[in-house]
C-alpha cells in the first residue's frame, strides 16, 4: 500500500512539474509576440481549402496582417491553416500553438513560428492570453469549448469585459446564440442580458477588422 502510494505521489510530482515547465516555456514564446497587435483564430480543422469558411478566415487573417496584426491559430488543417496562410500572404506574423496527439496533429505549412503542447488547458491559456481580439469559425466541440471558456472569462471579469469576440458564420452562431437567448437567458434566467452582448455575429469582414482595430490597445488579463 505504502509502495503505491509512493508510486502514485512520484507520479503526480511528475505531472505537476510538466505543467509546470508547459506553462514557464508556453509564457515565454508568447511574451516575445507584439500582444497589442494579436488575433487568436479559433475553428474547425475539417474545412479544406476552397470551402466558404476557409476562404473567409484566409481573406480575415489576410486583412489583419496589412493592419500590421499578428494571427495566432492551433496550428493544425482546416480554419487554423486558413488563418496562417492569410497572414503569411500579407507578410505578417503567423503563430502556431499545436496540441500533440497520438495521432500526432500536424503544424501546417504556413505556421511561421510555432510552439506544441501536451495538455489542452495549457494551449488554450496560451491562445487566449496571447489575444488583442479572438475571431471564431464554425467548428466542433472543440472550436464551442473554446468558445464558452473564453465567454466565460469575460463574463467573470478575468480577461477585460472589452476585448472583442468575434463570430463569423450567420448560419452556424445565429441559432446558438438565439438558444441562448431564448432558453439559458429568458426561461431560465441562468445569465444576465448584458452577458449576451460579449460577442458579435457577423458575415461582414470589413466590420469584423473595424471591430479589432477599434479594440487598440487594451490589456487583456
Amino acid at each position: 500500500m505504502n509502495h503505491n502510494n509512493e508510486e502514485h505521489q512520484y507520479d503526480s510530482e511528475q505531472r505537476l512539474e510538466r505543467i509546470r515547465k508547459e506553462f514557464e516555456e508556453g509564457f515565454s514564446f508568447v511574451d516575445h509576440l507584439d500582444q497589442d497587435k494579436t488575433v487568436t483564430f479559433w475553428g474547425s480543422a475539417r474545412f479544406p481549402e476552397g470551402d466558404e469558411h476557409y476562404e473567409q478566415a484566409r481573406e480575415l487573417a489576410k486583412m489583419l496582417g496589412e493592419e500590421g496584426f499578428t494571427v495566432v491559430t492551433g496550428g493544425g488543417g482546416g480554419i487554423m491553416a486558413a488563418g496562417n496562410q492569410g497572414a503569411m500572404e500579407a507578410n505578417a506574423g503567423s503563430v502556431g500553438l499545436n496540441i500533440q496527439l497520438p495521432t500526432e496533429q500536424r503544424i501546417n505549412k504556413y505556421v511561421r513560428e510555432g510552439m506544441g503542447f501536451y495538455y489542452f488547458f495549457t494551449r488554450k491559456v496560451m491562445m487566449a492570453f496571447s489575444a488583442q481580439a479572438y475571431v471564431f469559425f464554425p467548428g466542433g466541440f472543440g472550436t464551442l469549448d473554446e468558445f464558452f471558456e473564453i465567454i466565460t472569462l469575460i463574463q467573470t471579469k478575468k480577461i477585460q469585459d472589452d476585448i472583442p469576440v468575434i463570430l463569423i458564420g450567420e448560419d452556424y452562431w445565429r441559432p446558438l446564440a438565439h438558444w441562448l437567448e431564448r432558453v439559458v437567458y429568458e426561461r431560465h434566467q441562468a445569465v444576465d442580458p448584458e452577458d449576451l452582448r460579449i460577442w458579435t455575429i457577423t458575415d461582414d469582414l470589413d466590420e469584423a477588422l473595424e471591430i479589432v482595430l477599434s479594440s487598440l490597445p487594451r490589456k487583456r488579463f
